[in-house]
């Protein structure tokens, strides 16, 4: 069976089967074996991968041992932060500051990003230089936001705060291009903070407030899928928000 993902992925990036061969130092009629349903050598699989920029798991699902792939996704966190609170400051600039190409949040308020004006200015020096940056706040008048605010024991604090982020974003970087907000209605069973392949996920415990619950710090590498999967939860939540008024 022919490989459609490979093949769409080569089209999508406007490359041709020889320019792969000679970039992964194959013969071309390797690439069209590989094309046409054949598994490459692990070796051969990642230099692919890499070269494209897709995950080895998206080109070749089935040729992961589910042992390796458990093992590759452990190999990705880096650390785990007990709280929030005890993160370093320092490495939320870091993180932000090493992205190419995205950075993404996903909060309810994350005020004390919206507070940070080291933060904010990163995030404006990055779109400036072509990074594309997506802030993600929920939605103040949600029922979600609502169930939160009761949960946390704060009630209608959780929508002001939102609201308070809202006018600390549209003051600061609200006039810079390349910065998107969008407010979401959903359930928000972590936050998250990426910056390209590498990502803080601040998990939700019933009952705490963000700042107290657990941070798990990711580092995406060949073979694993846990910097993948909540990429792709970032996508949807995106995909459904509405943009700020």
């Amino acid at each position: 069976m022919a490989n459609e993902r490979l093949r769409a992925t080569l089209l999508q990036r406007g490359v041709q089967p020889t320019e792969l061969a000679e970039a992964v130092e194959v013969d071309p009629k390797s690439v069209e074996r590989w094309i046409n349903g054949r598994t490459p050598y692990r070796r051969h699989r990642y230099a692919v991968a890499n070269f494209l920029n897709v995950e080895e798991a998206y080109l070749w699902p089935d040729a992961l041992p589910r042992q390796q792939v458990v093992s590759a996704s452990e190999s990705e966190i880096v650390t785990v932060f007990p709280h929030r609170w005890a993160v370093p400051r320092e490495a939320w600039g870091r993180l932000f500051q090493t992205a190419r190409e995205e950075i993404g949040v996903l909060v309810y308020s994350g005020l004390f990003l919206a507070e940070d004006a080291g933060v904010l200015r990163t995030f404006a020096e990055k779109a400036k230089n072509g990074v594309r940056v997506r802030i993600l706040l929920g939605d103040p008048d949600s029922e979600h936001v609502a169930n939160r605010g009761a949960d946390e024991g704060i009630d209608e604090a959780m929508a002001a705060k939102i609201r308070n982020v809202i006018v600390l974003y549209r003051r600061t970087v609200g006039h810079v291009e390349g910065i998107e907000i969008r407010l979401h209605d959903t359930v928000l069973y972590n936050s998250m903070y990426l910056a390209d392949d590498e990502i803080l996920v601040n998990t939700h415990v019933y009952g705490f407030g963000a700042s107290h619950a657990p941070v798990l710090h990711l580092r995406q590498i060949p073979g694993g899928e846990m910097v993948h999967t909540y990429q792709e939860s970032f996508e949807r939540v995106w995909a459904h928000a509405k943009p700020l008024p």
